[in-house]
């Protein structure tokens, strides 16, 4: 082989070599992850979300990036805060409620959204259906109406002879009219007279009390809605100063100071989450993961609470605790 052909090999395979190092030092794309509450999300949850995103393989700040964004309870502040993670151009949107899902849905139809918590994504009009859901959302859906009737059992056991209980809640929240069914089936069944008590905002809350205790009722369930939640200290508050003995269907009414609440895992449904963040940066549609309905419960008991209040707790009910504050 002549020079002119030995310099033109030489040639090639510097520009080859160049070519690959080039390719080698291209950093690689780290993913970014939204995350969009409508109130700051209790340690424990974000937490498990983190340990389940771990347990995966990522680790935060090395090969993964997470913006967290809180409207603090502000639900109008939602849609410009969705708006600005869609501009930072996020890898998925993480929604811990119905109005984060339901403001990150009209911000984009394109990024794939995880929601974490919704009663009813179907009737929400977040999915065509659990099993297809068929858009750019999907996640963990909350629906689990039969946890209503054993709220009303778990009251019945800690009230003795329970005749009258006041239900807390808005029937237009997507979720509450098969929750209301489930406590209807449960009252027959235990021959309990129910109060419905409507909440709409957050001027109604006091009025509601206000009207159980004009009842005389024995108990109050609370069938929680977003302004319930948001405003959940001040329930909690009210129904000690009410001594109304009152079960949540979440364990933040009951840190906060409420007696006894019974309802899906929220830590579980954070952990498993992480796996729908995977399989999205892997490749996987949103239209095609199943929405995951509810498999582990949890009933939260507050003995401080019981103590204000005076109502004994019965040991039946302790042992079924998954967790009692002291």
């Amino acid at each position: 082989m002549n020079k002119v052909g030995w310099s033109l090999i030489l040639v090639a395979a510097i520009l080859l070599a160049v070519s690959s190092m080039g390719e080698a030092q291209q950093p690689k794309k780290i993913p970014r992850i939204a995350w969009l509450g409508a109130a700051r999300t209790s340690s424990p949850r974000i937490e498990a979300f983190r340990q389940g995103l771990h347990e995966l393989g990522y680790a935060e700040g090395k090969n993964i990036f997470i913006e967290y964004r809180y409207a603090e309870g502000k639900l109008d502040r939602l849609p410009a805060l969705a708006a600005e993670l869609v501009r930072l151009k996020v890898d998925v949107i993480v929604t811990a409620s119905s109005a984060s899902t339901r403001s990150a849905k009209q911000a984009t139809s394109t990024i794939p959204i995880v929601m974490l918590y919704d009663d009813d994504p179907v009737g929400s009009g977040f999915v065509a259906s659990l099993a297809r859901p068929g858009g750019n959302i999907t996640g963990l859906s909350t629906l689990s109406p039969e946890t209503s009737g054993k709220q009303l059992e778990l009251l019945n056991e800690i009230v003795p002879k329970l005749s009258h209980v006041a239900v807390l809640g808005n029937a237009t929240t997507p979720g509450s009219p098969q929750a209301l069914r489930e406590i209807n089936v449960a009252a027959d069944a235990l021959r309990v007279q129910l109060q419905y008590l409507e909440v709409q905002g957050p001027k109604d809350i006091e009025t509601a009390f206000r009207a159980a205790n004009k009842e005389h009722a024995d108990a109050v369930l609370v069938v929680s809605t977003s302004v319930l939640y948001l405003h959940r200290k001040q329930v909690a508050d009210l129904a000690v100063k009410s001594r109304l003995p009152t079960i949540y269907s979440r364990p933040e009414y009951v840190e906060d100071g409420g007696l006894m609440s019974y309802g899906v895992s929220g830590t579980d449904m954070y952990r498993r989450a992480a796996t729908y963040v995977d399989k999205i940066l892997k490749g996987a549609k949103p239209a095609d993961l199943p929405v995951e309905q509810p498999t582990k419960f949890e009933l939260v008991v507050n003995l401080r609470t019981a103590k204000q209040i005076g109502v004994t707790i019965p040991q039946s009910v302790l042992y079924q605790a998954d967790k009692v504050i002291k």
